[in-house]
């Protein structure tokens, strides 16, 4: 579990270098924002200046429009009647209407210099409002993210270290699988495809001795082979069994487990002697929780009958009308409960079972003490 410890600790020196890193964005953020505040407040005054310019250029423009018009009438005035006037007179005349025009020209300019410049720094005001509200949703959404992170880290931590070891039950599983289907391999082929083998042998054998010998030592032969065909029937019986008990589905979940249980006691000579117990009615529920609650029987006897090294095993179960309540106690050795240990697969396996049922499950054990296992699991519909 070093492996896990070193991940969890990983992922706390993650969670505070993206806290660190998520602060920084957002004193940076709120630096920007306040730059932009700052040059939205500083372009606003100028706007306000620049439009009383505008303004200004505008009434002096007009202004000049007007004299510009009278020196034009009065330098026509003064060309059509250049005979009348002097040269002085004549001149005076062109070189103010000369004047006014080029006044006039600069200022038309300059109007336009000023109405452009007033354009860009309202476009400018536009842009900056724009990046001062979505500077301020920002700095809000990460605070939101900050508030977040570093309420609760012990709270994620868990669960993360909770998904790790689901992630490693899950390779465990894989595994179980793969060495369950290895010992089912090896138990049809050392088991009812041997005897099948010799059943084929014995079979050709019976028929030499009852051509070479006589009758009666070949239906000898016959009685024995009776057996042998029974024993490997016996072997197909108690691996389809394991597998799924038929009688399950056949005669519900209370006979199936005393079956059962018997079977197991009589398998182990009585070693140790089980004892089972069911309190209230007895009636069929749900499939999918009989299934479950035999595996869950058979997994709790399965780890009395190889580790606790107990003379009894007590296995008592209850239905009322909301639920079930199934207890296996044994008086064996015990164990250490740490839910970590490599050996605790089995337990963690029936957790994830009755998690799945929606139910609970505590297990109580001490060394030499034996162990106690409960489980209670809602009632459910068929």
């Amino acid at each position: 579990m070093s492996k896990h410890k070193l991940t969890s600790k990983m992922l706390d020196e993650i969670l505070d270098k993206i806290i660190g890193t998520v602060g920084n964005s957002k004193d940076e953020v709120y630096r920007l924002s306040e730059s932009a505040r700052q040059e939205y407040e500083e372009i606003k005054e100028e706007l306000e200046g620049l439009k009383a310019k505008v303004l200004q250029v505008i009434e002096q423009g007009d202004r000049l429009e007007a004299q510009a018009r009278l020196a034009r009438k009065r330098l026509a005035e003064v060309s059509k009647h250049f005979q009348i006037y002097s040269e002085p007179e004549v001149k005076d005349a062109y070189e103010k209407a000369h004047e006014l025009q080029t006044k006039l020209l600069m200022n038309q300019q300059s109007e336009h210099q000023l109405r452009s410049r007033r354009d860009e720094l309202e476009r400018r005001l536009i842009s900056l409002e724009e990046t001062i509200k979505r500077a301020d949703h920002l700095v809000g959404q990460i605070s939101v993210v900050l508030n977040y992170l570093t309420s609760d880290l012990k709270q994620v931590g868990e669960i993360v270290e909770d998904a790790i070891q689901k992630e490693y039950f899950g390779f465990r599983i894989i595994e179980a699988q793969e060495e369950e289907r290895k010992r089912l391999s090896r138990e049809i082929h050392d088991g009812p495809a041997q005897m099948l083998a010799n059943v084929m042998m014995r079979s050709e054998l019976i028929e030499r001795i009852y051509r070479e010998r006589s009758a009666q030592e070949a239906m000898d032969e016959i009685r024995d082979l009776r057996k042998m065909v029974r024993s490997a029937l016996y072997e197909v019986r108690r691996i389809i069994y394991d597998l799924r008990p038929m009688a399950l589905d056949d005669l519900g979940l209370i006979p199936t487990l005393r079956k059962y249980l018997d079977t197991i006691e009589d398998y182990n000579d009585g070693k140790p002697r089980i004892t089972f117990i069911s309190i209230g009615q007895e009636k069929r529920t749900a499939s999918k929780l009989e299934v479950a609650l035999f595996r869950l029987v058979q997994e709790a006897v399965t780890n009395a009958l190889k580790h606790a090294d107990a003379s009894e095993v007590q296995v008592k179960i209850e239905f009322n009308n909301e639920q079930a309540v199934l207890l296996v106690k044994d008086d064996g050795c015990g164990f250490d409960q740490n839910p970590k240990k490599e050996n605790s697969f089995g337990l963690i396996g029936m957790r994830e079972r009755v998690d799945l049922l929606g139910g609970s499950i505590s297990v109580h054990s001490k060394l030499n003490q034996g162990t106690l296992v409960m489980i209670k699991v809602p009632i459910l519909n068929k």
